[in-house]
C-alpha cells in the first residue's frame, strides 16, 4: 500500500483518486452481503470517463454532508482526546489498484471513519449500539486497502454522547469484497483500453 500524503479535499487529492475504485464507493460496487451490486455499470463507466481523461463531475453535496464536513475536525478531536491519539492521512492506494482515505490511523493497526449524521440519525445510532449496514463495504473496504486490524466507527453529534464501534476485519466479506474488486478493475482497464 502507498499513502498519498496530500490533505483530503485538496486538488492533489481529488487527482489522486481519478479512475480509481474507493472505499466510499465500495457501495457502488457490492452489497454488504457481498454480493455485485446493482450500481456497479453506472460507477463502472464513471471511473472509465475519468481514466480516459475526463473531469470527474461534482459530487452531490447537500447542507447535511456540508454540516458534517465542517464537523468532522471537532470529531477527530474528541476521538484524540478521549479514545487514542490519531494521525491523518490523504490518500491510500492499494497496491492492486483501489484505494480509500481514512479519517485517521489509530496507532500500529487501528483507523477510524466519522459520519456526522443529522441528529434524528444519530440517536438511532446511539440505539443500535452497530455498524449501521450502510457502512459495512465502507468500512471492511478500508480494512483491506490498508491491511489495519480494526477500524473505530464513529458517529459524532454535538453535546451529545458519541458512538464508537470497534470493526474488526470480516475476513470472509473482505475476501468476497476483493474478488469483486479485482473484476471491477480489471474490467475498468479493458473497458478504458477499447473506448481509447
Amino acid at each position: 500500500m502507498k499513502i498519498i500524503d496530500v490533505p483530503q479535499l485538496s486538488e492533489e487529492w481529488f487527482k489522486a483518486r481519478i479512475g480509481v475504485p474507493t472505499a466510499s464507493n465500495f457501495d457502488k460496487i457490492v452489497t454488504s452481503t457481498g454480493l455485485p451490486s446493482a450500481s456497479r455499470k453506472k460507477y463502472l463507466y464513471q471511473l472509465v470517463g475519468e481514466k480516459l481523461g475526463a473531469l470527474p463531475e461534482e459530487g452531490y453535496t447537500n447542507a447535511a454532508m456540508k454540516r458534517g464536513i465542517e464537523l468532522e475536525p471537532q470529531a477527530r478531536e474528541m476521538y484524540a482526546r478521549d479514545v487514542a491519539p490519531v494521525v491523518q492521512v490523504g490518500f491510500c492506494l492499494h497496491d492492486e489498484g483501489f484505494g480509500c482515505s481514512p479519517d485517521f490511523l489509530v496507532n500500529e493497526d487501528g483507523m477510524g471513519q466519522i459520519k456526522c449524521p443529522s441528529l434524528a440519525v444519530h440517536v438511532e445510532y446511539l440505539i443500535g449500539q452497530k455498524l449501521p449496514t450502510d457502512y459495512v463495504q465502507q468500512v471492511q473496504g478500508e480494512l483491506l486497502v490498508t491491511g489495519r486490524k480494526y477500524n473505530d466507527f464513529l458517529s459524532f453529534y454535538p453535546n451529545l454522547k458519541p458512538l464508537v464501534v470497534r470493526c474488526y476485519r470480516d475476513e470472509v466479506f473482505i475476501s468476497r469484497l476483493r474478488v469483486e474488486l479485482l473484476k471491477f478493475i480489471q474490467e475498468l482497464n479493458e473497458l478504458t483500453e477499447k473506448l481509447r
